[in-house]
């Protein structure tokens, strides 16, 4: 009962702060999930579950203020979602052992992605230019670069469909960079994408029989007013301002999966 107990107050407090940069926080999830003991392919399982709580509760938030370009995230999140479902379903081809290190490969990149410098959009017209779609949202038109987007969103799905987590860490610097959208939109927008991605990933791992809803059920009502909480906060709070710190609680969860690797 004690460790139900701080298992949730930890993902309640990861909930309120992924939410805010639109990180999802399936990475913690999956972290504290495995480090109370949870098998890792279970751990994965529930993490996505409770992730797709928790984003669609913030999804609602940021749609009620306008933070969500409905047509980027059906451009990005279709692939995503199909990535996802297929990560999950062939998580079984690698042993718990190997998905927490190619678990703590991802942590590691998404911390450096999060300290890559983005450019902030440039004033005038969308280019035309073969490869480059236009998407016109809440009156702004803004250039989606099918080039990086595509492959980058397949393989982001994939990945994170296999090891349980969301891929916020790279389809926020996707949209700001590739599409030239604002960072609170890419945030808004992140929440739906990381919802699709999560409830793909977790009914690829689903179908091999790994959900436990023991942890589950609980765990999500949790993460849903930690979404909540979260997203209410992110439309008054400047998310580049924490990029830095969730970088580094990003290579430290990455550390304490790789410890658990070697020592469970």
């Amino acid at each position: 009962m004690g460790q139900h107990i701080i298992v949730s107050i930890l993902i309640f407090l990861v909930a309120i702060l992924m939410t805010m940069v639109g990180k999802g926080g399936g990475n913690f999830y999956v972290v504290i999930l495995a480090m109370a003991g949870i098998p890792m392919h279970q751990a994965a399982t529930t993490g996505q579950f409770i992730l797709f709580a928790a984003s669609i509760a913030a999804m609602v938030i940021f749609q009620k203020n306008k933070s969500v370009s409905w047509s980027l995230a059906v451009l990005i999140g279709g692939t995503t979602s199909i990535a996802a479902l297929g990560g999950g379903y062939f998580s079984h081809l690698f042993s718990g052992f190997m998905l927490k290190l190619i678990f703590a490969f991802m942590l590691f990149a998404a911390g450096a992605v999060m300290l890559a410098p983005i450019k902030k959009e440039t004033e005038g017209g969308v280019k035309n230019r073969f490869g480059t779609m236009k998407i016109k949202s809440v009156g702004q038109i803004y250039g989606v670069n099918l080039w990086i987007a595509l492959p980058v969103t397949i393989l982001t799905g994939f990945g994170s469909g296999m090891v349980g987590v969301s891929g916020g860490s790279f389809l926020v610097p996707l949209m700001v960079i590739a599409c030239k959208i604002p960072m609170h939109m890419a945030v808004g927008t992140a929440s739906t994408l990381i919802a699709a991605t999560a409830f793909m990933g977790f009914s690829g791992h689903a179908i091999q029989g790994d959900f436990n809803p023991a942890w589950a059920v609980p765990l999500a009502i949790v993460t849903i007013a930690g979404g909540v909480i979260g997203g209410k906060f992110a439309l008054k709070t400047k998310p580049r301002h924490l990029k830095k710190l969730f970088a580094y609680t990003n290579w430290l969860a990455a550390l304490f999966m790789v410890t658990n690797a070697f020592h469970v």
